[in-house]
């Protein structure tokens, strides 16, 4: 019983530092990376679509992203969405493919981002420490139905606090590695 509990927390606890490293991903630094633009939602002949869905993404050179669209009658929509984006990109539409040049960013520009990922972060930090309310709750609840004695509580209780601080840990990391990634001039 406390193993599921454990498990299940281990589980939910994961899935946020995958979904923080997906949602970092898609923060701006000052060389090109196809994970910057591949999860902007294109309209698709009237979808959402995600950009990798719909054309392939790749960083030739070192400031420039190449979208190469698989129906090239979605070229003006995905350069729309470009546009759009807060990224603060301008892509210039061949009739083939999509160039996408990386301006540097300013000194300013770097220092806002920087708050952007220590937010993400802490709204991860959150979430971790949220699962870790769920499983504690869950360990009183067997506790009080006398299907555990108050020592495995314990015991559980530490091995809850010994994940979350790991997940934390492993979140912080993320987002000092991003912050440097975005400071790199």
């Amino acid at each position: 019983m406390i193993d599921d509990v454990l498990l299940d927390a281990e589980e939910r606890m994961q899935k946020t530092i995958d979904a923080l490293q997906r949602e970092l991903a898609g923060i701006r630094t000052g060389r090109a990376h196809p994970g910057l633009i591949e999860r902007l939602e294109v309209d698709y002949y009237g979808t959402a679509t995600p950009l990798n869905q719909i054309a392939g993404i790749s960083a030739p050179e070192a400031r420039m992203l190449v979208v190469q669209p698989w129906d090239r009658g979605s070229l003006n929509s995905i350069e729309k969405a470009i546009r759009g984006s807060e990224l603060g990109l301008n892509p210039t539409n061949d009739g083939q493919l999509i160039r996408i040049t990386i301006p540097p960013l300013t000194e300013e520009r770097r220092k806002s981002l920087v708050k952007v990922v220590r937010n993400t972060v802490e709204e991860n930090r959150v979430a971790v420490r949220n699962i870790r309310r769920d499983a504690l709750s869950q360990v009183k609840d067997l506790l009080h139905g006398k299907e555990i004695g108050e020592d495995d509580e314990r015991r559980a209780e530490h091995q809850i606090q010994e994940l979350t601080n790991r997940y934390i840990g492993e979140a912080d990391e993320i987002g000092k590695h991003k912050e440097n990634e975005v400071l790199e001039v």
